[in-house]
């Protein structure tokens, strides 16, 4: 396995650009493409080489990093008719870090492979802050050699990196499992603190206290609730697509959906984003 120089980035926002700032200071050659001409102007004061295309970042890249948002985003940076396959040689390796389902992810690393290109499946966790602090968790998976040759990269920005298993699918799986706990504690965390304060305990308080407490959880600690949640919903469907598809009730996660939907809709969030038709069931 060929060592890593040059890393790819398809993305440059939030949690790109503070990505790209680590691997360059560390020494490593970064390429871009951002559709957001924003993005790719904070990203060349970072000094990001930007490109035009996924293909351009594909053939310059040793190591290509997908970090956009939605899962339609990574059908374009991967399929488009200027995304990765268009610019991509044998032995590439492109690491998945945005989350989509796991069905997809599988059908995805199976459909390289036969271009001869490795997918690491590498959902990123822990938000913004934890990208520009270069402490994310990696909930990884994939081809066992090519992970190793890529953990010096993955050193740059997470600090806890874990392979969960040897094909595209599973790193999807830890986050799918995450995301679920996650979202299930933000729903109780609501239901709880609005019901003290009903009863005339300040929630700011309680949230002090609890904090203490065997109540203390992650998404009450970081104010899950303040982020805005846009992947919330979304998150949920891909957790019923795949409870679904393997034939497992999760009754919890149900109210949890309807639940934090209420949430966002007493917070004035907008219309979340959906589980597209074409990743849950793959490409052609």
């Amino acid at each position: 396995m060929r060592p890593i120089h040059t890393v790819g980035l398809l993305g440059l926002g939030k949690m790109g650009a503070p990505m790209a700032g680590h691997l360059i200071r560390k020494g490593f050659k970064v390429v871009g493409f951002d559709p957001t001409p924003a993005a790719g102007d904070h990203a060349k004061t970072l000094g990001v080489h930007m490109v035009p295309s996924p293909a351009e970042v594909a053939r310059q890249s040793d190591l290509v990093l997908v970090v956009v948002g939605f899962d339609s985003e990574v059908e374009d940076a991967i399929w488009g008719p200027e995304g990765v396959m268009q610019g991509a040689a044998p032995g590439l390796i492109v690491a998945l870090g945005s989350t989509v389902s796991p069905s997809y992810a599988q059908t995805l690393g199976f459909q390289l492979l036969q271009k001869h290109i490795t997918l690491l499946d590498i959902p990123l966790t822990r938000g913004e802050a934890a990208a520009i602090s270069g402490k994310m968790l990696i909930l990884g998976a994939g081809e066992p050699q090519a992970f190793e040759a890529c953990r010096p990269v993955f050193d740059t920005f997470a600090s806890d990196i874990f392979h969960l298993g040897d094909t595209a699918g599973a790193g999807q799986v830890g986050k799918m499992v995450n995301n679920l706990i996650l979202w299930a504690c933000t729903a109780a965390n609501d239901e709880g603190l609005r019901l003290g304060e009903s009863m005339g305990v300040d929630p700011a308080k309680m949230r002090k206290a609890l904090h203490h407490s065997s109540a203390q959880n992650w998404a009450m600690d970081e104010r899950a609730d303040l982020s805005g949640m846009p992947w919330a919903e979304k998150d949920m469907n891909i957790v019923l697509h795949e409870a679904d598809q393997v034939r497992i009730s999760l009754p919890l996660c149900g109210t949890i959906k309807e639940v934090i939907k209420g949430l966002k809709i007493r917070m004035g969030l907008g219309i979340p984003q959906v589980v597209p038709k074409s990743v849950t069931s793959g490409s052609t």
